[in-house]
Protein backbone atom coordinates (compact mmCIF):
# COMPACT_ATOMS: atom_id res chain seq x y z
CA UNK A 1 0.00 0.00 0.00
CA UNK A 2 1.39 3.43 -0.89
CA UNK A 3 2.11 6.14 2.05
CA UNK A 4 0.35 9.33 2.10
CA UNK A 5 1.67 11.92 3.68
CA UNK A 6 0.48 13.95 6.41
CA UNK A 7 1.95 16.99 7.34
CA UNK A 8 1.52 17.99 11.03
CA UNK A 9 1.92 20.54 13.92
CA UNK A 10 2.98 19.69 18.04
CA UNK A 11 0.05 21.32 19.92
CA UNK A 12 1.59 22.62 22.82
CA UNK A 13 -1.77 23.02 25.10
CA UNK A 14 -4.66 21.04 24.77
CA UNK A 15 -7.31 24.14 25.73
CA UNK A 16 -10.49 24.29 24.77
CA UNK A 17 -9.90 27.66 23.79
CA UNK A 18 -6.83 26.89 21.82
CA UNK A 19 -8.36 23.97 19.83
CA UNK A 20 -11.24 26.24 18.56
CA UNK A 21 -8.97 28.60 17.69
CA UNK A 22 -7.63 26.12 15.83
CA UNK A 23 -10.57 24.87 13.88
CA UNK A 24 -11.37 28.53 13.23
CA UNK A 25 -8.44 28.34 11.11
CA UNK A 26 -8.81 25.51 8.83
CA UNK A 27 -6.83 23.11 11.18
CA UNK A 28 -8.31 20.11 12.45
CA UNK A 29 -6.72 18.82 16.66
CA UNK A 30 -5.91 15.39 16.50
CA UNK A 31 -3.20 12.85 18.86
CA UNK A 32 -1.13 10.26 17.74
CA UNK A 33 0.01 7.77 20.26
CA UNK A 34 1.33 3.95 19.74
CA UNK A 35 3.18 1.01 21.87
CA UNK A 36 6.65 2.76 21.71
CA UNK A 37 6.11 6.28 21.45
CA UNK A 38 5.08 8.72 23.63
CA UNK A 39 1.45 10.60 22.78
CA UNK A 40 1.47 13.41 20.88
CA UNK A 41 -1.18 16.16 20.27
CA UNK A 42 -0.89 17.55 17.22
CA UNK A 43 -3.12 19.75 14.84
CA UNK A 44 -3.01 19.28 10.65
CA UNK A 45 -4.98 20.84 7.91
CA UNK A 46 -7.98 20.40 7.14
CA UNK A 47 -7.83 20.06 3.53
CA UNK A 48 -4.85 17.46 3.69
CA UNK A 49 -6.68 14.96 6.40
CA UNK A 50 -10.65 15.21 4.77
CA UNK A 51 -9.20 13.26 1.23
CA UNK A 52 -8.20 10.14 4.06
CA UNK A 53 -11.16 10.00 5.85
CA UNK A 54 -13.78 10.96 3.48
CA UNK A 55 -13.46 7.87 1.83
CA UNK A 56 -14.15 4.58 1.37
CA UNK A 57 -10.45 2.79 1.18
CA UNK A 58 -7.81 2.47 4.05
CA UNK A 59 -4.68 4.74 3.76
CA UNK A 60 -1.53 4.10 5.26
CA UNK A 61 -0.20 7.48 6.52
CA UNK A 62 3.63 8.63 6.74
CA UNK A 63 2.77 11.69 9.81
CA UNK A 64 5.23 14.01 9.23
CA UNK A 65 6.41 16.81 11.89
CA UNK A 66 9.33 19.19 11.83
CA UNK A 67 12.31 18.18 13.64
CA UNK A 68 10.84 14.54 14.07
CA UNK A 69 11.40 11.25 12.35
CA UNK A 70 8.96 10.14 10.20
CA UNK A 71 5.40 7.81 11.90
CA UNK A 72 3.65 5.05 10.08
CA UNK A 73 0.37 5.22 11.41
CA UNK A 74 -3.56 4.81 10.51
CA UNK A 75 -6.44 7.12 11.28
CA UNK A 76 -8.14 5.01 14.14
CA UNK A 77 -11.08 6.99 14.93
CA UNK A 78 -12.47 10.54 13.99
CA UNK A 79 -14.79 12.49 15.91
CA UNK A 80 -17.68 14.82 13.49
CA UNK A 81 -19.53 17.76 14.36
CA UNK A 82 -23.30 16.48 15.13
CA UNK A 83 -24.27 19.61 12.74
CA UNK A 84 -22.08 20.35 9.96
CA UNK A 85 -19.95 16.92 10.07
CA UNK A 86 -16.76 18.38 9.60
CA UNK A 87 -13.93 16.46 11.03
CA UNK A 88 -12.92 18.30 14.92
CA UNK A 89 -10.71 15.36 16.20
CA UNK A 90 -8.85 12.62 15.41
CA UNK A 91 -6.70 9.55 16.11
CA UNK A 92 -3.63 8.61 14.83
CA UNK A 93 -2.66 4.68 15.92
CA UNK A 94 1.24 4.40 15.69
CA UNK A 95 2.87 1.17 13.78
CA UNK A 96 5.88 -0.82 14.42
CA UNK A 97 7.57 -3.31 11.74
CA UNK A 98 7.06 -6.30 12.24
CA UNK A 99 4.33 -6.31 14.98
CA UNK A 100 0.50 -7.45 13.88
CA UNK A 101 -2.48 -4.72 15.04
CA UNK A 102 -6.03 -4.45 14.73
CA UNK A 103 -7.73 -2.37 11.92
CA UNK A 104 -11.59 -1.86 10.51
CA UNK A 105 -10.95 -2.14 6.46
CA UNK A 106 -13.95 -1.06 4.16
CA UNK A 107 -15.51 -3.80 2.28
CA UNK A 108 -16.38 -3.32 -1.70
CA UNK A 109 -19.29 -6.09 -3.23
CA UNK A 110 -18.17 -6.35 -6.93
CA UNK A 111 -20.29 -7.85 -9.39
CA UNK A 112 -24.20 -7.65 -10.46
CA UNK A 113 -26.09 -10.77 -8.98
CA UNK A 114 -27.74 -13.05 -10.98
CA UNK A 115 -30.29 -13.20 -8.86
CA UNK A 116 -31.00 -9.56 -9.38
CA UNK A 117 -31.76 -11.13 -13.18
CA UNK A 118 -34.27 -13.53 -11.43
CA UNK A 119 -36.00 -10.80 -9.60
CA UNK A 120 -34.30 -10.67 -6.23
CA UNK A 121 -32.82 -7.75 -4.10
CA UNK A 122 -29.28 -7.78 -2.84
CA UNK A 123 -28.75 -6.99 0.81
CA UNK A 124 -25.91 -5.37 1.91
CA UNK A 125 -25.06 -6.23 5.76
CA UNK A 126 -21.53 -5.41 6.44
CA UNK A 127 -19.58 -2.42 5.32
CA UNK A 128 -16.74 -2.52 7.24
CA UNK A 129 -14.62 -6.00 8.97
CA UNK A 130 -12.28 -6.02 11.63
CA UNK A 131 -9.20 -7.65 10.48
CA UNK A 132 -5.31 -8.26 11.80
CA UNK A 133 -2.41 -8.06 9.84
CA UNK A 134 0.75 -6.89 9.80
CA UNK A 135 1.67 -2.81 8.34
CA UNK A 136 3.20 -3.92 5.31
CA UNK A 137 -0.51 -6.40 4.42
CA UNK A 138 -2.65 -3.59 5.07
CA UNK A 139 -5.16 -3.55 2.56
CA UNK A 140 -6.97 -1.18 0.76
CA UNK A 141 -10.15 -2.55 0.80
CA UNK A 142 -11.72 -6.45 0.93
CA UNK A 143 -13.61 -7.45 -2.43
CA UNK A 144 -16.21 -9.48 -2.64
CA UNK A 145 -17.12 -11.09 -5.53
CA UNK A 146 -21.50 -11.68 -5.84
CA UNK A 147 -21.52 -12.30 -9.43
CA UNK A 148 -22.79 -16.04 -8.62
CA UNK A 149 -25.21 -15.18 -6.06
CA UNK A 150 -28.66 -16.39 -6.94
CA UNK A 151 -31.94 -16.03 -4.92
CA UNK A 152 -31.27 -17.41 -1.25
CA UNK A 153 -27.73 -17.07 -1.67
CA UNK A 154 -25.06 -15.53 1.11
CA UNK A 155 -21.62 -14.92 1.99
CA UNK A 156 -20.47 -15.63 5.14
CA UNK A 157 -17.34 -14.61 6.79
CA UNK A 158 -15.95 -18.19 6.48
CA UNK A 159 -15.71 -17.82 3.07
CA UNK A 160 -13.15 -15.56 2.56
CA UNK A 161 -10.06 -16.02 2.57
CA UNK A 162 -6.85 -13.64 2.36
CA UNK A 163 -3.71 -14.35 2.31
CA UNK A 164 -2.01 -12.96 5.27
CA UNK A 165 -4.83 -11.18 6.53
CA UNK A 166 -7.19 -12.74 9.66
CA UNK A 167 -10.58 -11.28 9.90
CA UNK A 168 -11.93 -10.90 13.62
CA UNK A 169 -15.52 -11.08 13.37
CA UNK A 170 -17.37 -13.99 13.92
CA UNK A 171 -17.62 -16.69 10.55
CA UNK A 172 -20.94 -17.09 10.79
CA UNK A 173 -21.57 -13.43 9.92
CA UNK A 174 -23.63 -12.83 6.84
CA UNK A 175 -21.67 -10.25 4.44
CA UNK A 176 -24.41 -10.33 2.26
CA UNK A 177 -27.22 -12.02 0.91
CA UNK A 178 -30.09 -12.04 -2.24
CA UNK A 179 -33.66 -12.05 -1.25
CA UNK A 180 -36.60 -12.31 -2.71
CA UNK A 181 -38.38 -9.53 -3.16
CA UNK A 182 -41.54 -8.47 -0.51
CA UNK A 183 -44.87 -9.23 -1.56
CA UNK A 184 -47.59 -6.95 -0.25
CA UNK A 185 -50.26 -9.27 1.41
CA UNK A 186 -53.64 -9.12 -0.46
CA UNK A 187 -56.43 -7.13 1.94
CA UNK A 188 -58.69 -10.39 2.19
CA UNK A 189 -60.06 -8.71 5.57
CA UNK A 190 -61.25 -5.91 3.86
CA UNK A 191 -62.53 -7.73 0.50
CA UNK A 192 -64.99 -9.93 2.76
CA UNK A 193 -65.60 -6.47 4.76
CA UNK A 194 -66.70 -4.97 1.15
CA UNK A 195 -68.69 -8.12 0.38
CA UNK A 196 -70.55 -8.49 3.21
CA UNK A 197 -71.75 -4.81 2.86
CA UNK A 198 -72.84 -5.29 0.06
CA UNK A 199 -75.12 -8.34 0.59
CA UNK A 200 -76.37 -5.95 3.54
CA UNK A 201 -77.44 -3.40 0.45
CA UNK A 202 -78.50 -6.28 -1.80
CA UNK A 203 -81.43 -6.99 0.51
CA UNK A 204 -84.91 -5.44 -0.28
CA UNK A 205 -85.73 -2.14 1.59
CA UNK A 206 -88.56 -2.20 3.61
CA UNK A 207 -90.70 1.16 3.25
CA UNK A 208 -92.84 2.12 6.10
CA UNK A 209 -96.12 3.84 5.60
CA UNK A 210 -96.56 7.11 6.33
CA UNK A 211 -99.86 8.72 8.27
CA UNK A 212 -101.36 10.37 5.09
CA UNK A 213 -101.58 6.61 3.09
CA UNK A 214 -103.03 5.21 6.50
CA UNK A 215 -105.94 7.84 6.58
CA UNK A 216 -106.28 7.01 2.47
CA UNK A 217 -106.58 3.40 3.72
CA UNK A 218 -109.44 4.00 5.98
CA UNK A 219 -111.70 5.53 3.65
CA UNK A 220 -112.16 3.25 0.88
Amino acid sequence: MEKVVLKANIRETKLKSETNTLRNKGEVPGIYYSKHDEPLSISVDENSLNPLVFTAQTHLVSLDIEGKDGYDCIIKDVQFDPVTDKVIHFDLLGLTSGETFQLEVPVQFLGTPVGIKEGGVLQQFMHKLEVECLPKDIPQQIDVDVTNLSIGDSIHVSELNIENITILNPEDTVLVSVTHPKVEAEPVAEEVAEGEEGEEQAEPEVIGKGKADEEEEGKE
